[in-house]
């Protein structure tokens, strides 16, 4: 069982919560185990996770698809060490957060406003998810690692 007091709080924001924040929260949870505390929130959630997105995880053993997009709301008054904001229009409306919480800003576009085939859409989705995964697994590498933890 992980020790939550060490646990680093993250929140990633995204206008919808359907795509880009969905699929960062899930690969920060794979990627930073029990390192990190990983939450999403939209400013104006969609109603639910875009099934591309759903089934890009899926493509890489990640199951997003019991994930619901949150209200940033309900994250209000809670302390984040870290705030990602992967739109640039969340970035805008993201309210104060207490306590040490660093911003961090990856824009992406939106994949799902992507028109075309579904082979061209689901390209769009890769492509975010390749990049999330390489962009988190470097920043991983820069926090800090607890003192009791295995090297």
């Amino acid at each position: 069982m992980a020790d939550t007091q060490h646990r680093k709080r993250v929140l990633v924001i995204c206008t919808g919560n359907s795509a880009r924040s969905q699929m960062a929260e899930a690969l920060l949870r794979h990627l930073g185990g029990d390192r990190l505390e990983v939450f999403s929130a939209g400013s104006a959630p969609a109603p639910a996770v875009h099934p591309l997105a759903v089934r890009a995880m899926a493509e890489m053993g990640l199951d997003i698809s019991a994930h619901r997009p949150k209200p940033l709301a309900d994250f209000l008054g809670q302390p984040f060490d870290y705030v990602i904001a992967v739109c640039s229009k969340a970035a805008e409306a993201c309210p104060f957060f207490p306590g040490p919480a660093e911003r961090i800003h990856w824009f992406y576009d939106d994949p799902a406003a992507v028109e075309g085939s579904e082979a061209e859409r689901m390209a769009a989705f890769r492509a975010v998810r390749d990049d999330l995964k390489v962009r988190i697994a470097e920043w991983l590498t820069s926090l800090p690692r607890r003192a009791d933890a295995p090297l």
